[in-house]
């Protein structure tokens, strides 16, 4: 199957005008029945909005991928394969999607839908797509699959987390899945692989959309959030195409390439990293790494004294420094461990800057 770049567009398009068209629809379900964030004390809104918007991430990924593969199959005469792995990545995606819906509509503990995650989770090693080879990272090459298997389900349960809970201001997880789903639609598409280039530019096409009614609609207008049906889903497919993209098995994944894991490391650290402090400080406080609070970075640079939008900028302006610095110190043929760690000591800097800052004002 060879891909080009009106495939891309189509892709792109399609998603995009799909979603444009259907989150009008989605505000108005909102309103009819009142399906509303509500504002509380740890938010940063102030008053009730709709909050469905990721509801159309998946089907718009879905109609955005099936017109492309139209296209492109329907051009070359064949007949597109179904695999196994895909109908259960599907069903694990579609897991997780409805766990989202329902949380958005009823509510749901944040044990219940962990115990759910980890069921979906566990799809990916049964689709032998896992994490096989830390890449030279601290000396270690390959693993054992007693290893890969949780460290794989961890990774994935991590990614989808840091996706939903660094949804916490207008813009921030949409334009940061953009910028990540954007660079995994350009890196499948030079390793020659179509299917996930069509996957991350469908669901860039519905986050743009998304973007738009986020970010610049109005209270009381067309103003919408994703909700954990969208954070979820973003972060489940985000977990797929990292793990995909980094896996050396030219069986299941793709010849070895030195640089993938740092790469998929690259993308998703930013949130990662949030979360894992966040955990850990809750831990050290004595409290539920699930109990919500006010510590994540978007806060904590709010609490500067900035607002949303400035504090979307400082956060978009971090990630791309990460990846600027990790590919010149890649070139420059620093080993990967020591990448990682000038990445955390960089993160940490960062966060102690600014919370030095709010004590001062």
């Amino acid at each position: 199957m060879n891909l080009n770049y009106i495939h891309i567009i189509i892709a792109f398009l399609t998603s995009l005008v799909f979603s444009l068209i259907g989150t009008p629809f989605i505000v108005k379900i909102c309103n009819n029945h009142g399906l509303y964030d509500q504002p509380n004390n740890r938010k940063v809104h102030k008053e009730a909005i709709p909050r469905l918007g990721g509801s159309l991430f998946m089907p718009s990924l879905g109609v955005g991928v099936a017109v492309t593969l139209a296209v492109v199959y329907g051009s070359l005469q064949k007949d597109f394969d179904i695999t196994l792995s895909a109908i259960m990545m599907a069903i694990g995606s579609l897991l997780i999607y409805l766990i989202g819906i329902l949380d958005d509509l009823n509510g749901m503990k944040a044990v219940h839908k962990f115990i759910i995650q980890t069921i979906a989770a566990l799809v990916f090693p049964l689709c032998n797509l896992m994490i096989n080879n830390l890449h030279g990272l601290f000396g270690i090459y390959e693993i054992p699959i007693w290893i890969s298997y949780p460290l794989t389900v961890f990774v994935i349960l991590l990614i989808v987390n840091a996706m939903n809970l660094i949804d916490g201001i207008d813009g921030l997880s949409s334009s940061l899945s953009i910028l990540i789903l954007g660079s995994f639609a350009y890196l499948f598409f030079m390793l020659n692989s179509p299917l996930f280039c069509i996957i991350s530019t469908s669901l860039v096409g519905a986050l743009a959309a998304f973007f738009i009614y986020n970010f610049y609609g109005k209270v009381g207008g067309l103003k919408i959030f994703m909700g954990d049906s969208g954070s979820l889903f973003l972060g489940y497919v985000i977990a797929y195409l990292a793990i995909k993209y980094q896996m050396s098995n030219e069986c299941n994944g793709f010849p070895y390439r030195e640089e993938s894991l740092l790469i998929s490391f690259t993308l998703v650290f930013i949130p990662c990293i949030d979360v894992i402090r966040v955990a850990l400080q809750r831990k050290f406080n004595g409290k539920s790494i699930f109990e919500a609070d006010k510590t994540h970075i978007h806060h904590k640079i709010m609490q500067m004294g900035l607002d949303m939008h400035q504090a979307l900028a400082v956060i978009l302006t971090l990630f791309i420094s990460i990846c600027l610095i990790n590919y010149g110190l890649y070139v420059g043929n620093l080993q990967m461990t020591y990448i990682i760690l000038i990445n955390i000591l960089v993160y940490s800097l960062f966060i102690w800057i600014v919370t030095k800052f709010k004590a001062q004002i």
